[in-house]
């Protein structure tokens, strides 16, 4: 306080010398004195001047660099998808993004718990492994920041908006007032109401004939497709609402996800390389049902999961392989490659597109390890956890569309196999039994090869195995 009272002293003393004001010869020893008092006391205070900083609660310093995954040999790129954006906090282990590769999705966890300050891939870009994708601020507390920024922003414009709706008050209410008046008025002067219509008599016959409408002389004129009044149709659930059909008139582009592309190009080089067949066989089912409806409590309580269709297939079809090697085969270029194992690749239909993950050495493999180890891959597609390891190789693929209901099918071949097993829905027909009609349940099986190495006895004959192991497993047993 006696530093500020000399300082606002030294001002004073100071303005009056420069005015040259000129006191009374009385009064000037006085306020000389007063000033070499003061003196000490102004050259003692520093004047300081004080300014608020903001301090930010990012440290440049601890921000962190993420890169992507490492690929597989057989990946070198893939289409990056965002399920995190700037600002958002994440997690330890939690996704933040996926990179979508030619044959499967890639994760694309957070390394430890933080807040997403940078993306430095933009969302659908190709990134490569190990590129360097998004910067991290490590911390635990970087979900709560951003709540006070949307608060303020929601009150100030909320501020903005009051002003406005006062200042446009008072235009509904003139013109509130003007209808009111125009009311009033035509209320003051009333119309007389118009006659009523003249009405014949009941039973009266009319004297001329009711007026025909001429037809237009001009075109009538035609609506636009765009302006064609539509009546919005309810969305199946399940369906995207983007994608589903709903009576509007517009469509809309959606970019095709690597996968679904690759698919497409490995299918049409498959049509433009292979010389493709397809061979056709039926299998009464009422063993395999038979057997499924007795042995399957037991199995069940050995196993620890149940005995399907897939099983006794693909066991029959290892079998059927061994007994016909150049089926497991494939050429390549002038050579026939022949295989000493048996992978099967078994088809499974994902939303992202179709996988087709692979049984190892299915030769040497029984109902129930077959069981478990599709059981595991069907969980492992689903929730979109394939590697790439386990869609590799594959020297047979089986596809069942039996499982939507398909009733006839010719499949394709999956490269670089040589065949391919298409399974089919189950339905009663009339077959003949020992000379006598019968109800039987009956799956139409297909077998499309490549003619260029298979010729039509091996594929007719690997398929009629195939029908006689499924419908009697005794003759894998006995190796008939």
């Amino acid at each position: 306080m006696l530093g500020r009272r000399a300082v606002s002293v030294h001002r004073f003393l100071s303005r009056t010398a420069r005015q040259g004001v000129t006191a009374a010869s009385s009064v000037q020893p006085t306020l000389q004195a007063k000033a070499s008092l003061l003196e000490p006391l102004v050259q003692n205070v520093r004047i300081t001047s004080t300014a608020t900083f903001h301090t930010s609660v990012i440290r440049m310093s601890d921000v962190i660099t993420v890169d992507g995954p490492a690929f597989a040999e057989s990946i070198s790129e893939g289409d990056i998808r965002w399920l995190k954006q700037k600002g958002d906090h994440v997690n330890e282990d939690e996704l933040v993004a996926e990179i979508e590769t030619d044959k499967t999705s890639v994760e694309v966890p957070a390394p430890q718990a933080g807040t997403i300050v940078e993306l430095l891939v933009e969302d659908g870009a190709k990134v490569t492994a190990k590129q360097k994708l998004y910067k991290l601020q490590p911390g635990a507390g970087g979900g709560s920041s951003a709540s006070p920024a949307k608060d303020e922003s929601k009150s100030s414009a909320a501020a903005a908006a009051s002003p406005a709706s006062v200042k446009n008050d008072p235009a509904p209410s003139s013109a509130s007032s003007s209808s009111t008046a125009s009311q009033s008025s035509s209320a003051s002067s009333p119309s007389s109401p118009p006659p009523p219509p003249h009405k014949p008599a009941a039973g009266e016959i009319p004297k001329s004939a009711p007026p025909v409408a001429r037809p237009p002389s001009t075109p009538s004129s035609s609506t636009p497709v765009g302006a064609v009044p539509v009546t919005r149709v309810t969305v199946p659930k399940g369906v995207d609402p983007s994608h589903a059909i709903t009576g509007a008139r517009d469509e809309v582009r959606v970019k095709a996800n690597r996968m679904r592309m690759r698919i497409a190009q490995r299918l049409k080089d498959a049509q433009n390389t292979y010389a493709m067949l397809t061979t056709f066989n039926e299998i009464d089912m009422s063993s395999l049902i038979e057997m499924r409806k007795t042995y399957q409590k037991e199995f069940v309580a050995k196993h620890g999961v149940k005995l399907g269709m897939m099983s006794p297939f693909v066991r029959a079809a290892a079998y059927a392989l061994q007994e016909s090697p150049v089926v497991n085969a494939v050429l390549d270029e002038n050579e026939i490659v022949y295989r000493h194992f048996v992978d099967i690749s078994v088809a499974v239909a994902t939303p992202k597109g179709l996988v087709v993950p692979v049984l190892r050495n299915v030769e040497s493999m029984n109902y129930a390890q077959i069981e478990l180890e599709l059981a595991n891959l069907g969980v492992k597609a689903r929730e979109g956890k394939l590697a790439v390891e386990d869609m590799e190789g594959g020297t047979f693929t089986i596809s069942n569309g039996g499982v939507f209901g398909s009733m006839f099918g010719t499949p394709i071949i999956n490269p670089p196999q040589s065949a391919i097993l298409g399974m089919h829905g189950v339905f009663d027909r009339v077959v003949p039994v020992n000379g006598k009609p019968e109800i039987r349940p009956i799956m139409q099986i297909a077998l499309t090869y490549d003619h260029r190495l298979i010729d039509g006895r091996e594929a007719v004959t690997f398929l009629k195995k195939i029908k006689t192991a499924v419908e009697d497993p005794r003759v894998m047993f006995m190796n008939l």
